[in-house]
C-alpha cells in the first residue's frame, strides 16, 4: 500500500566545506519518506535562479512531485553555511529568501487534502506569512492524518508562540533532548525526561512522542507505552539529517500499523546509519529500504533508489 506523505516549509543547499547538499528538513524527510515506499511531495518555495533551478531539477530526478514547489521572482533560494564541529553541524541561516514567502496555492490545498502524514518544524515558521501558510495546511489534512511536529529549533528562529501553536495541530511530536529542555521551561514541564514527556503529551494531546539523544539513543512514547533504544557506537562521519530519517522512518512504521518496538529498531537503524554518511540524504542499503514494503515492491524499491543514487 502507498501512502501519501508531505513535507512542508524549508529547502535550502547546505553549503558545506565538501561544497554545497541539498538540505532542508522537510526536503530530507520527504527524500526518506520516498525510499521507504511513500508517494512523496515538499511544499516549499524557490527563487527563479540557479539554486532554484537545481532543486526543482534534483526533485524530479527522484520522482518528487514538483507541482508544490513554488517559484519567486523577488527572492533568492536558501542557503545554510554549515560547519562541522566533531560531526555535528553548527548552520548559518540565510534570511529574506525565497521559502519565507510561501503562499497557499490550489496545489497546495489538493495535496494537504489527501494526505496521510504531513510533516512540518519552526524554522520555515520564522515569517509569519509563511508561518500561516504551514498552519492552515496541517489543518486542512484529513482528521486521520499523521500531523508530525518535528522541532528543529534553529538559531532564535522560533519562539514560544509557534511553539505553542505547532504543538496544538500537531499529533504526533519529534524532538531532541536540548529541545525538550527548551520545551520545558517554556511551558513549565516538570520532573525527569519521561514525566516531561508524558505531561507535554496530555497537555496538548499528541498521539506519539519522540526525543532523540545522540549517543543515548532515543525514547519513544505512545499512549502510555515505551520503547528505550541505546546509544550505539558507530562510524561517525556527521549527524546532518539523521533525525529527518528518523522522522520519515517513524511516520512509515505508523502509517504501516506496527509496533512501537519495531517502528523504533527500524527508525534507529536508519538514523545511525545516515550519521555514517557524509550529508543529509545517501541512498539506504536494500535491507532498509525494504523495511516497510512487501516483497512484491522490492524491484521497485531499487529502482527507485538507483534513481537516487545517479542523481546524486
Amino acid at each position: 500500500m502507498s501512502f501519501k506523505v508531505i513535507g512542508i516549509g524549508e529547502v535550502l543547499w547546505d553549503l558545506l566545506p565538501s561544497g554545497p547538499q541539498l538540505g532542508g528538513a522537510p526536503s530530507n524527510f520527504a527524500y526518506h519518506a520516498g525510499q521507504l515506499g511513500a508517494e512523496v511531495q515538499v511544499i516549499t518555495r524557490v527563487g527563479r535562479d540557479d539554486f532554484g533551478r537545481k532543486i526543482i531539477q534534483r526533485f524530479k530526478e527522484v520522482d518528487f512531485n514538483v507541482n508544490t514547489v513554488q517559484l519567486d521572482d523577488q527572492l533568492p533560494t536558501g542557503t545554510a553555511s554549515v560547519l562541522l564541529d566533531g560531526g555535528t553541524p553548527r548552520f548559518s541561516i540565510g534570511e529574506n529568501v525565497a521559502w519565507d514567502a510561501l503562499s497557499f496555492s490550489g496545489e497546495c490545498l489538493e495535496a494537504v487534502r489527501t494526505g496521510d502524514a504531513i510533516c512540518f518544524g519552526t524554522l520555515a515558521q520564522r515569517s509569519k506569512k509563511t508561518a500561516a501558510v504551514i498552519q492552515q495546511a496541517v489543518m486542512e489534512t484529513p482528521k486521520a492524518a499523521l500531523r508530525v511536529f518535528d522541532v528543529n529549533l534553529r538559531e532564535e528562529f522560533y519562539s514560544g508562540e509557534t511553539l505553542r501553536r505547532s504543538l496544538e495541530i500537531a499529533n504526533v511530536l519529534k524532538l531532541n533532548d536540548h529541545e525538550l529542555a527548551v520545551l520545558s521551561a517554556i511551558f513549565e514541564l516538570k520532573g525527569d525526561t519521561r514525566q516531561r514527556i508524558v505531561q507535554l503529551a496530555q497537555k496538548f494531546n499528541l498521539h506519539l512522542i519522540a526525543l532523540t539523544r545522540a549517543e543515548e539513543g532515543s525514547l519513544l512514547y505512545q499512549l502510555g507505552a515505551w520503547s528505550d533504544f541505546p546509544g550505539r557506537k558507530m562510524d561517525l562521519v556527521d549527524t546532518i539529517g539523521a533525525g529527518d530519517a528518523f522522522s520519515a522512518a517513524l511516520v512509515m512504521g505508523l502509517l504501516h500499523q506496527l509496533g512501537l518496538a519495531d517502528i523504533h529498531r527500524i527508525a534507529a537503524d536508519i538514523a545511525s546509519f545516515v550519521c555514517s554518511q557524509p550529508g543529509a540524504t545517501p541512498v539506504l542499503p536494500l535491507h532498509l529500504r525494504e523495511a516497510f514494503l512487501p516483497k512484491s515492491a522490492w524491484k521497485c524499491a531499487g529502482s527507485y533508489s538507483q534513481s537516487i543514487a545517479d542523481a546524486r
